[in-house]
């Protein structure tokens, strides 16, 4: 079985205060971009990669991907506006005979390649998998400015994060849909659930945080150095 993936790279990351693209910000000397791609040297069921960047900078992600060392086919596109138009344009150019396809964000760089091949096992087995880890925070509604309007119940709550892994025609189909409909959702696992299909989660990491804001960059520098990667 081979997988293919698509490694959404293609975000602005203007809530970085930062000039330059949010995948092509260095942590610890190397980019988000590179250290997403040299995990996935790790994942033997992967047989090529598809980079979603913003338009411009395609030159600079074929760089990244020499750095990152990787000896799979790996194709660069200009992505959409949202991340949501980045993974439908990205998917279009993975292989019709691959039978998995995942998702994977270049922002969240603590990823393993553990996580990669749990999601793809169980995406084999039942159709889709994501990364996700249990709720440990007390969550509140707020409504009307910051009035507590409810407190939820945390039990059975899981933080989706990548990568996400699905049958590869199912997450066509998807796409498909939700283009036709102009249903726009935060994560591709949201999609396929409207189809009725099955996904399951596998554990993910507190690590494997998705970086947003300066806080983030600073905390996955330290996180890095610590790690020595």
């Amino acid at each position: 079985m081979k997988a293919s993936v698509v490694i959404v790279a293609a975000g602005s990351g203007n809530r970085l205060g930062l000039a330059t693209p949010k995948a092509f910000v260095r942590v610890a000397g190397m980019t988000l971009l590179a250290r997403a791609l040299r995990t996935l040297r790790s994942v033997d069921a992967i047989g090529e990669a598809v980079v979603a960047v913003p338009s411009g900078m395609e030159r600079a992600a074929r760089g990244e991907v020499n750095a990152a060392g990787l000896e799979i086919p790996v194709k660069i596109t200009p992505g959409g506006g949202e991340r949501q138009d980045s993974v439908r344009i990205a998917l279009a150019f993975t292989s019709a005979e691959a039978d998995i396809a995942i998702v994977h964000d270049a922002a969240r760089p603590f990823a393993t390649a553990a996580m990669f091949s749990e999601c793809i096992e169980a995406a084999a087995r039942i159709g889709g998998a994501i990364a996700a880890i249990p709720v440990a925070d007390t969550l509140k509604r707020v409504e009307g400015g910051r009035s507590i309007q409810s407190t939820l119940t945390r039990s059975g709550l899981w933080q989706a994060q990548t990568p996400q892994a699905f049958h590869r025609a199912l997450l066509v189909e998807a796409h498909a849909r939700a283009s036709r409909d102009g249903t726009v959702a935060t994560d591709d696992s949201d999609l396929v659930e409207r189809l009725g299909a099955r996904v399951e989660v596998v554990e993910g990491s507190p690590l494997n945080f998705k970086i947003t804001t300066p806080d983030d960059l600073a905390i996955a520098e330290a996180i890095a150095t610590r790690i020595g990667s």
